[in-house]
């Protein structure tokens, strides 16, 4: 005699399968590529570059600093500096990548680029659409590939590219106060200056 618990599962089994086949809550699957599920927010696959504005090499936020390059477990980054430099979102002039190449056939999507980039240049999309006929070329992103908006980085990651804005923001604050406080420190000591010495040549004329 089967017990209550084994027909009660059976049923229960049933039901799962049945539903399977024409509950939309229940569906595993779709019909990709003609259909999508939205990526989640904190979705990642291979990094990308981040730039501002509407020109990708102008505002490619990007310095060439290379420390991603080095910290990279798989050595998948291969970056070389311009002989040119271009001002940073600070105004200070910069370096910036000649070729900044990221082979995806051999990136694990550490994330350790993104961790140890000083600029908020190098992030982690969400894209995984990487198919092509060419097995190697396809795969390996050259700069052009792989720059990206501010704009699409919130349209993917809006939670994480607020906050990165809002470090951006703080950085140019702080960059701001401190030029202002040595601007100010310089201009005192230079009143200062011209003060000791009015005083000096009004002692020498005082003497004569």
């Amino acid at each position: 005699m089967i017990g209550k618990g084994i027909l009660k599962g059976m049923v229960e089994t049933a039901r799962n399968l049945t539903g399977s086949f024409h509950d939309p809550d229940r569906l595993t699957t779709v019909e990709y590529p003609e259909q999508k599920i939205p990526a989640k927010e904190n979705a990642r696959n291979f990094p990308f570059l981040i730039y501002d504005g509407d020109d990708w090499e102008t505002g490619l936020r990007c310095v060439s600093c290379q420390i991603c390059e080095k910290e990279c477990p798989p050595q998948c980054i291969y970056i070389e500096k311009d002989k040119e430099k271009k001002p940073d979102f600070l105004g200070k002039m910069q370096m910036q990548p000649k070729i900044f190449d990221i082979d995806v056939s051999v990136c694990m999507g550490c994330q350790i680029c993104v961790e140890v980039c000083p600029f908020e240049s190098i992030r982690m999309d969400n894209d995984f659409e990487y198919a092509g006929s060419d097995r190697f070329k396809s795969l390996l992103l050259t700069k052009d590939q792989l720059a990206k908006s501010n704009k699409y980085y919130h349209s993917i990651h809006p939670t994480e590219a607020q906050e990165t804005d809002e470090i951006r923001v703080q950085k140019r604050e702080d960059h701001l106060a401190k030029e202002k406080a040595k601007a100010e420190k310089l201009a005192k000591s230079k009143k200062e200056a011209a003060s000791e010495a009015a005083l000096s040549k009004a002692e020498k004329a005082k003497e004569e």
